[in-house]
């Protein structure tokens, strides 16, 4: 619903956010960043370059990731968004989290959140065989061909999102190891009668 500010509009979005119900009254021009950090408390999602380039406020969006500094809250109405507090809690991380940890996959932790939410969300692209520009061709011709997750795929994957300390081999280990173990329970829930 529309309402008059004297010149700014504000209307009503109902998002999920890590699983909770919100209903924000919202300046149409706020983006869901904005919402997340000043409005919900919502923390992990940083803001870095607020320009969409460095990927420190990387969330999943309905399954997506997206970079919350350039999506509009206003364009988001029924969806439902996860940070990296919505993946895992200290107490209970995900693997992918503890994958990060046992790695070392950080180092000053302000991209992290934005680092696990997008190889989250780049696991779930390769585990449905959605290519990347160096994705091999053979992946390609043959649908039952599986998209290999070599360090250079995982690296081109995840190439909008910066490390400014350099954490990139420990970040690349860990994703490489959560997609190994994922694989492993995957094939061993097959084997299973």
């Amino acid at each position: 619903m529309d309402h008059d500010t004297g010149g700014a509009s504000t209307l009503s979005t109902k998002i999920v956010v890590n699983g909770t119900p919100q209903e924000l009254t919202h300046d149409v021009r706020m983006t869901l960043l904005d919402a997340l950090r000043d409005h919900l408390g919502v923390t992990s999602a940083k803001k870095g370059c607020d320009h969409g380039q460095c990927g420190a406020c990387t969330v999943l969006v309905d399954g997506r990731r997206v970079v919350s500094c350039l999506s509009l809250t206003a364009s988001l109405d029924g969806s439902e968004v996860v940070t990296a507090e919505g993946l895992g809690t200290p107490d209970d991380l995900s693997d992918l989290q503890q994958a990060f940890v046992d790695r070392d996959g950080l180092q000053c932790g302000y991209c992290t959140p934005g680092q696990v939410c997008s190889a989250q969300a780049m696991l779930a692209e390769v585990a449905s065989g959605m290519p990347s520009h160096v994705t091999d061709p053979s992946a390609l011709a043959d649908p039952d061909v599986a998209v290999e997750l070599s360090d250079a795929e995982i690296r081109e994957r995840m190439s909008g999102n910066l490390c400014r300390c350099g954490a990139y081999v420990n970040i690349v280990a860990a994703i490489r190891d959560t997609a190994a173990q994922r694989a492993a329970a995957a094939g061993s829930a097959e084997e299973r009668p």
